[in-house]
């Protein structure tokens, strides 16, 4: 998932929205992942868009792809027979001085809390579980 990416399907999710309110929008997933920022741009629409918005996991959802199969709607989430799914702990490149690295290493323990927090709302489970 990068930005590029993101902002192509964030479109396509309202230019849908647009042309019909009620009719579900098919996302179909076949992603190892990426930008968890771009990610969090298609969540955030596929949260705001009226219809419901079915998941579809073709081929595999990894990382941020797997929050965005997650996050479709309760009881339209899809993944076939020999599609992959995983999940991992976010991760980042650091460098710089030391207050840098802190500072980016609390924002990555602030989004992985956000991101289990997501997982947690939309699957029902607890976060042990996940």
């Amino acid at each position: 998932i990068t930005d590029d990416v993101s902002s192509l399907v964030i479109a396509q999710l309202l230019f849908l929205q647009s042309e019909s309110s009620k009719k579900p929008i098919h996302l179909y997933i076949n992603s190892p992942g990426g930008s968890v920022t771009a990610g969090l741009g298609i969540y955030d629409t596929m949260q705001y868009v009226l219809p419901p918005v079915a998941t579809w996991c073709v081929g595999q959802a990894c990382s941020m792809a797997s929050l965005l199969l997650a996050a479709g709607a309760k009881g339209m989430r899809h993944s076939l027979p020999n599609a992959r799914i995983m999940i991992h702990q976010p991760s980042g490149g650091v460098q710089g001085q030391a207050t840098d690295i802190q500072i980016q290493a609390e924002e990555i323990l602030k989004l992985k809390k956000q991101i289990n927090h997501l997982y947690v709302k939309h699957t029902g489970l607890e976060i042990s579980r996940i």
